[in-house]
């Protein structure tokens, strides 16, 4: 850089940045980023569609440090990118889709823990460095090795603000119940993370309800929009319960399990319902993973077609709120995985 030149205005220009400024990736700091793995720098882990640029280790401790990671970050991201990069994720379709959604990362174990990321009060919102900056750093990747930028690579009409980031852990001090990651067969002390390609969090605030039933009532309903893409497809969904929400729901004899399986069999709408409005299609429902009758205006239409697509933690700080993130139109399956640290 010359002294004409002012370093952050360089990266905004070159439109190397999601409309803020990042940390200057001078040859000092990324060896210093790159420090915090034994892994060959040049090494290739996958390309990144649409534009399929390499992402190789160095690359990635380069946006990890853009981003403003901590080197202590970087096996977190070099973990996360290759879940992402699965066929099944489907990066190259929610690259281009129309949809606002994003790849939300829930991190599981010590690791996360050791290292700062948040799942406890305002954990989908700022304040919280690792959250933001390992979120934001993938969020580059998709930018600047694989075009999926706004008006170019994505037609995104609105899309979200998790596209800045979307990286949390779950609230494991106040959770009654076993992690997202134990649910799925891991070790306690596993370090796993699990990604969904979800839409940004619609609260259901519910300070009457004091036994699950009633409480997990009013959760369905909020799972069951007509303008979600779980009520007219196979999609994911992030349902994150605030510890008060999940206390009343142990307290009433209720394991993590049976409320997974309780909000499955709960949330849905009749075919009646879904014909007045939103994106429903016949055709549609005949191509479900499920027996339906779209003829039958009776006929109950869960929004969970499979119960692998539910994730359900427990994240946020105290009080009568759960969080739930809607899916994509179908064409992604949640991935997870370990790391190594």
């Amino acid at each position: 850089m010359t002294e004409a030149v002012d370093e952050f205005e360089f990266f905004l220009d070159k439109q190397w940045s999601d409309g803020l400024p990042v940390v200057t990736p001078t040859e000092a700091r990324v060896a210093r980023m790159l420090k915090a793995t034994k892994r060959d720098p040049d090494e290739v882990i996958d390309r990144i569609p649409p534009m399929m640029e390499p992402a190789t280790v160095r690359t990635v401790a380069i946006h990890a440090l853009m981003a403003g990671c901590k080197p202590d970050y970087l096996p977190v991201i070099l973990g996360a990118l290759p879940l992402m990069l699965r066929d099944e994720f489907n990066m190259n379709g929610v690259q281009g889709t129309m949809h606002g959604v994003a790849p939300l990362m829930i991190v599981n174990g010590p690791y996360a823990k050791q290292i700062g990321i948040h799942g406890g009060n305002g954990c989908f919102g700022p304040g919280f460095r690792a959250n933001a900056s390992i979120g934001r750093a993938i969020r580059l990747m998709m930018m600047n090795l694989g075009g999926g930028i706004a008006g170019i690579a994505s037609a995104t009409i609105f899309a979200t603000p998790l596209r800045y980031t979307a990286c949390i852990t779950e609230n494991s001090e106040r959770s009654p119940w076993e992690s997202l990651a134990e649910s799925k067969g891991y070790a306690k002390d596993a370090n796993v993370i699990t990604c969904a390609m979800v839409e940004s969090p619609k609260l259901c605030f519910d300070d009457v309800s004091q036994e699950p039933q009633r409480l997990l009532t009013g959760i369905a309903d909020g799972m069951t929009g007509m303008g979600s893409w779980n009520m007219h497809a196979r999609s994911d969904m992030v349902v994150a319960m605030g510890p008060q929400h999940a206390a009343i729901c142990a307290q009433g004899g209720l394991t993590r399990a049976d409320v997974h399986r309780k909000l499955v069999e709960m949330a849905g709408r009749k075919v009646r319902d879904l014909k007045g409005g939103g994106n429903w299609r016949r055709e549609r429902a005949l191509q479900f993973p499920i027996k339906v009758d779209p003829d039958d205006d009776d006929c109950f239409i869960p929004a969970i077609k499979d119960p692998q697509d539910l994730q359900l933690i427990v994240a946020g700080g105290w009080g009568p709120c759960t969080a739930i993130c809607h899916g994509w139109s179908g064409g992604s399956r949640a991935v997870h995985g370990e790391y190594a640290v």
